[in-house]
């Protein structure tokens, strides 16, 4: 049996990426990326619910993103969804998802 585990975002960057390099010298760029829902409630008044999510992305992707996103910017996201977990500053264990990047595409218009 196969499995898939793959998400389609899209949204807006919260603030530029954070490209570093690991020790080895692999790119990797780390971003957040808001995605929303809009809907009516019972009522007929306009309700909006925004997610963050932890974006990274490795190697070229990384440097592409560094170099051409900024907050604000309109993307397309595809990845896949990865948990970790790490001893917080108090010793407890902190839990984090990200989505590891496989492909971006930019969805802001062109300036004319």
């Amino acid at each position: 049996m196969n499995t898939v585990n793959t998400v389609h975002l899209i949204g807006h960057l919260g603030a530029a990426p954070e490209l570093k390099k690991t020790e080895n010298g692999t790119s990797v760029s780390t971003f957040s990326l808001a995605t929303s829902d809009r809907w009516k409630d019972t009522n007929g008044e306009v309700q909006e619910k925004t997610q963050w999510h932890r974006i990274t992305a490795w190697g070229k992707l990384a440097e592409i993103c560094s170099e051409f996103l900024n907050k604000g910017s309109f993307v397309y996201i595809t990845g896949s969804i990865n948990y970790s977990s790490f001893e917080g500053e108090n010793g407890e264990t902190q839990y984090r998802t990200d989505i590891r990047a496989e492909t971006m595409k930019m969805l802001d218009k062109k300036p004319s």
